[in-house]
């Protein structure tokens, strides 16, 4: 639920800050004060895209912050919203409420704030699409286009398992065919580059070179070269560290012997000092020791003369031939190697590895149309409920004689068609993203009429109320959510009205709805009534019960708001629609 929103320096808008409660809370206000700003904030909130020109004149950037309770929500949608709160790093506030933010800036990019982290605005809109759903006069011609009717049924169908089953299906059923297509198509193409691998493969395999193979046959030749260098620097070391192995009289002292006598010569005296200085020069024996070991280990390793360089050599010329060809070193080798394997793996174009592919679309050609005429039946099936429920909502709206309508057809595929696929009954259809329904609502005023699409049928007003009638039905599934109506009741009024108004307090029963009005009708229906004024060039929001909530239906009934008749009728007006709305 949306709580509490502020904005600052949005449209006509200076500094406003607006409180929001369950229920019905209606938006009024003179034409021009900035109502329609604060559902252009929750836009913003929803990660809608950053008008610079939005901004107040005069203002370097505008804000938009909303806060947002989650306790009314189903355990599904709050394991959500706390999953991307967690990945975000986003906080609860201290009553646990969430804050949301966006800031407009007039010359740089837009920022998103949740919980009070930095966070991308798909991140924004993702958390708040959860919770908010907003309406404005351009949702009616977007309910106009056909992927808008198939959503909404497949909103009320409740059919998103079976259209992710279908896309996952479709992907596949597309990647194997286009992989049979391109190997049926460039069959001489491939053969030519699985024999060039397959040649790379032989030679690399006949040389069996090793990880770091080329790095150790340089290290390998550095040694053999220097030989005689690198074996008497070594003898000579250890002799003097250790003596030499043929000093046979001894008259050589090496400096493990000076140690040893030194540290003979600590401890023979009874001194703290001199004996913590033995353990030191004991240290010191240790370290000799152990490098004279490890110098004679190099000397045996060592060869005894220096013929194993040619056959070094050689091995390094037949490891250099596979770098000149395939990779700067012998790890890339290598590794050129795997992905060669793996690549003459995918170029199978043999008539048995085509038979097997052209098995397999036709296998998931099969699940496909399945699954695609399973789609169908659970749309058919609810486009009738919907469409009943929708024309029952609708005489409520004082559209008695009215008549809402929703053909699922198939939509047939025309020749050359990429994306064509034979259902099982026989009939080509277009496998599109959502399927292969072709989804359309229509509408007639009046019974006896031909029924039309609804784009060509329905007025602005009549568009309106077919939307609230939707939605009203839509949202019987749904609870906890908040619902934001900007002006759909344009084109409205009378009776009309007043069955809007009571619609939207039916709704305001489950939903969190919040509407931007220019009706009295309407507004008389709200627990909560908020008023955009403007003075001096800045808009704010103010909250009017009693009297000046009077006075408020007043003025939109005619301007008659300083009038003792306007006030009667607006007083007469709201105790019929309160005592409606709360018999």
């Amino acid at each position: 639920m949306l709580t509490e929103i502020r904005i600052e320096s949005l449209g006509a808008i200076g500094v406003a800050t607006a409180e929001f409660d369950r229920g019905l809370t209606v938006l009024t206000g003179e034409t021009g004060t900035g109502k329609t700003m604060v559902v252009t904030g929750l836009h913003l909130l929803g990660g809608a895209r950053a008008d610079p020109t939005r901004v107040r004149s005069g203002a370097d950037r505008a804000v938009v912050e909303g806060r947002f309770t989650t306790t009314e929500l189903d355990d599904a949608v709050a394991a959500r919203l706390d999953g991307m709160l967690e990945a975000s790093g986003a906080e609860r506030d201290e009553d646990g409420s969430i804050i949301a933010l966006r800031s407009v800036s007039r010359e740089g990019p837009s920022r998103a704030y949740l919980g009070g982290r930095s966070v991308p605005a798909k991140t924004l809109s993702a958390f708040t699409t959860e919770l908010l759903t907003l309406h404005g006069q351009n949702d009616q011609l977007r309910l106009m286009r056909p992927e808008e009717q198939r959503a909404a049924l497949d909103r009320f169908a409740g059919t998103a398992p079976a259209c992710e089953r279908y896309r996952k299906l479709r992907d596949a059923w597309l990647s194997a065919r286009r992989d049979l297509i391109d190997r049926r198509g460039r069959a001489r193409e491939l053969a030519q580059e699985a024999d060039r691998l397959k040649f790379a493969l032989t030679e690399i395999d006949a040389v069996d070179p090793q990880p770091g193979e080329d790095d150790a046959l340089v290290a390998d030749i550095v040694r053999l070269c220097e030989l005689d260098t690198l074996r008497e620097a070594a003898a000579g070391a250890r002799a003097a560290l250790a003596g030499a192995p043929d000093d046979a009289d001894g008259s050589g002292p090496s400096a493990s012997d000076c140690l040893g006598r030194a540290r003979t010569a600590l401890e023979s005296v009874d001194d703290a000092t001199l004996r913590a200085l033995a353990g030191q020069v004991g240290d010191a024996l240790t370290a000799v020791a152990e490098a004279a070991r490890e110098l004679g280990g190099f000397l045996d390793e060592l060869p005894a003369d220096a013929s194993a360089l040619e056959s070094k050599l050689a091995r390094q010329a037949e490891l250099r031939t596979l770098t000149r060809k395939y990779a700067a070193d012998i790890d890339g080798v290598l590794g050129w190697a795997r992905e060669a394997r793996e690549r003459l793996a995918q170029l199978d174009i043999s008539e048995e590895g085509l038979a097997a592919l052209a098995s397999r679309v036709d296998q998931l050609a099969r699940e496909l149309s399945q699954a695609a005429v399973d789609l169908g039946k659970a749309r058919r099936k609810a486009a009738k409920r919907l469409a009943k429920e929708v024309t029952a909502e609708l005489a409520g709206l004082a559209m008695g004689e009215a008549e809402f309508t929703i053909d699922v057809t198939v939509d047939a595929a025309e020749p050359g068609d990429p994306t064509a696929l034979t259902l099982p009954s026989g009939e080509p259809a277009t496998a599109g993203l959502d399927g292969v329904d072709a989804v359309e609502f229509g509408f007639a005023a009046h019974r006896g009429m031909t029924v039309l699409p609804l784009a060509k049928s329905a007025s602005g007003g009549e568009l309106s109320r077919v939307m609230l009638a939707l939605e009203v039905v839509l949202a019987a599934a749904a609870s906890g959510l908040t619902m934001v109506f900007d002006e759909v009741d344009a084109g409205v009024g009378g009776r009309a009205a007043v069955q809007i108004g009571r619609r939207l307090a039916r709704l305001a029963r489950t939903h969190q709805v919040i509407v931007v009005t220019h009706l009295p009708q309407v507004a008389a229906y709200a627990d909560v009534h908020l008023v955009v004024h403007s003075a001096r060039g800045a808009s704010s929001v103010q909250g009017v019960t009693g009297d000046e909530r009077v006075a408020e239906l007043a003025r939109m009934l005619a301007g008659l708001g300083e009038s003792d008749s306007g006030r009667a009728h607006a007083r007469e007006l709201l105790d019929a629609a309160q005592g409606d709305n709360h018999p």
